[in-house]
Parts: C-alpha cells; sequence; structure tokens
C-alpha cells in the first residue's frame, strides 16, 4: 500500500520513512505532515496521513481524536487504522489536545468544568487549513475519537451535530449527568469492547467519586430520541464471530450503528473498513 508524505508543499507517493530520511534529512523537517513537524495553526497543532488516490479529487477525511494523555502523533502510530482507511481512500487527520494543568496529561476539554481550548473553533481551524494545505473535502470528513476523544465527539456532535458529515465514537460517549437533550440528529457509529474496564458499557466513577463515565446504552436513547426514531427495537442485528452489531435506520442522516466486539479498551483490527463501510452506506465488513 502505497501513502502520500505531505511536507514543505509538495507530495511524494510512496516514499518510506527510511528512505524519506536518506533522500530529504532535515529539510523534510521544516514542512508539515506525518513524517515532518506538526502543522502549526493558531489554537494548536495536527499531524496528517494522506492517500495516494491518483487523481485531484478533494479528499473525504476521518479527523482522530486520540485518547487520554494521547496526541495526535503517537495515534498515526496505528498502522492498522491509518493504512486501513488509505486503503479506502481517506486522509487521517490527527489534532493533538492541550493539557489540561501545566505540564499535565492532554486531554479535550469536553466539560465546561475541564475550561481551555474551544475545542469546536480549533476543529474548524483545523478542517480549513487541511482543506488549504491538502485538498481535503470538508464536506466528506467524519470525527471520531477514542475513549477520552469519544467523550469529545459525543459533546460536540450532540451541540454541533452540521459540524461534520458523521460522527463515530469508540469506548467513549456522555458523562453523568449526560445531556437532556441534543441539538439534531446525526449519523453515528459507536464501537465498543465487551470486555472494557476502563470505559465499561455502564460506566464507573473518577477522581474519588467526583466525575462518573455515563452508561453506554443511556447514552444510545438519548441519540435514539435525537434521531426521532419511532422504536427503541433496531432496524437490524447480527452477530459475526464475536461481533454483534446493532442498528437503527431512523431517517436521512440520522442513523446509529453499534458494533460490539470481544475485547478490552482498544481499537479493533477491523474498525478502518466498518467505519468506511458504514460512512459509504454499505453492509459492514465482516
Amino acid at each position: 500500500m502505497k501513502r502520500v508524505i505531505a511536507g514543505m508543499g509538495r507530495l511524494w507517493p510512496g516514499v518510506s520513512v527510511a528512505l524519506s530520511s536518506l533522500l530529504f534529512g532535515s529539510a523534510l523537517q521544516a514542512g508539515c505532515g506525518p513524517l515532518a513537524d506538526a502543522c502549526q495553526i493558531d489554537g494548536g497543532d495536527y499531524h496528517i496521513v494522506l492517500p495516494d488516490t491518483g487523481d485531484e479529487k478533494a479528499l473525504p477525511a476521518v479527523m482522530f481524536l486520540h485518547g487520554y494523555g494521547g496526541s495526535g502523533e503517537a495515534a498515526l502510530r496505528n498502522r492498522a487504522m491509518v493504512d486501513g482507511l488509505n486503503d479506502r481512500g481517506y486522509a487521517v487527520i490527527a489534532p493533538t489536545a492541550l493539557p489540561r494543568n501545566p505540564g499535565g496529561p492532554r486531554s479535550w476539554a469536553f466539560l465546561p468544568d475541564f475550561g481551555g481550548r474551544d475545542e469546536s473553533a480549533f476543529f474548524e481551524a483545523v478542517l480549513a487549513d487541511a482543506e488549504h494545505r491538502f485538498n481535503i473535502d470538508r464536506k466528506s470528513v467524519v470525527l471520531s475519537g477514542f475513549s477520552a476523544g469519544a467523550f469529545m465527539v459525543s459533546y460536540l456532535a450532540c451541540a454541533t451535530p452540521d459540524q461534520f458529515a458523521a460522527y463515530a465514537t469508540i469506548a467513549g460517549s456522555f458523562w453523568r449527568p449526560q445531556p437532556e437533550s441534543c441539538t439534531g440528529p446525526v449519523r453515528l457509529m459507536h464501537t465498543h469492547g465487551w470486555r472494557d474496564e476502563v470505559v465499561p458499557l455502564e460506566g464507573r466513577y473518577l477522581g474519588n467519586r467526583r466525575f462518573q463515565q455515563g452508561d453506554i446504552f443511556a447514552g444510545l436513547e438519548l441519540w435514539r430520541d435525537t434521531n426521532g426514531c419511532t422504536t427503541h427495537a433496531p432496524s437490524h442485528s447480527g452477530s459475526e464471530g464475536g461481533t454483534l452489531r446493532r442498528r437503527w435506520a431512523c431517517g436521512t442522516g440520522a442513523d446509529i450503528d453499534v458494533v460490539l466486539f470481544d475485547g478490552g479498551h482498544r481499537v479493533p483490527e477491523g474498525w478502518a473498513a466498518w467505519l468506511a463501510d458504514w460512512f459509504e452506506d454499505r453492509p459492514l465488513s465482516q
């Protein structure tokens, strides 16, 4: 599989990390992309990996928000996820969160008490920059995230459902008390491990009971109400190899897909293909 390395305003198809270091050395660091320094914008930075599509069409993308203490650069080390999305023609954009406290771990400001950066405005700035530098199609971007990144995705989707084309959460939803209502319908795919003990499906307390992760199923009930679903029963359900899938097709731009896999707190191996199939409205890959 060939990837495109972005840097210094040019594109080099299929150049490996080792070869690019030999050919371009430190000069590549003056650019912006997966092998260069992060793309710097007002308020923060992001990394990006582009597919080698062989044409000039604007690219669909998945913006992936890392978990607690992570970074955009570290998120792109998940080669199964990045290569899987690149193979389907998607760019992968990975912003980096800010520390909640000076010198502390990085995480997203999804609750008002966390303060800090206006994440919605920051993501909009990332999209604008990626559109300009890398020809990203802003109308075909999925906002996704893992763990704390999924918490951020959930709250942003609830408050500004039209900011992205769709939303995909992995191992995270709302905290207690969860919002009483959301602004409007969304396309949402939620993935979770049955054996997740970091963010259990039923939630848990954190910080000497100061915070409580919400119940994933209660969050799904809120999304069904938000999407105007006429029944709580799924329109489709099935299982394959230890993976349970349920879908609520509640209208155009108002569908919910849930994938529960036999695993813990992680991004499952097949997630990239599941996401692409769902976003392109195909049956999910087995």
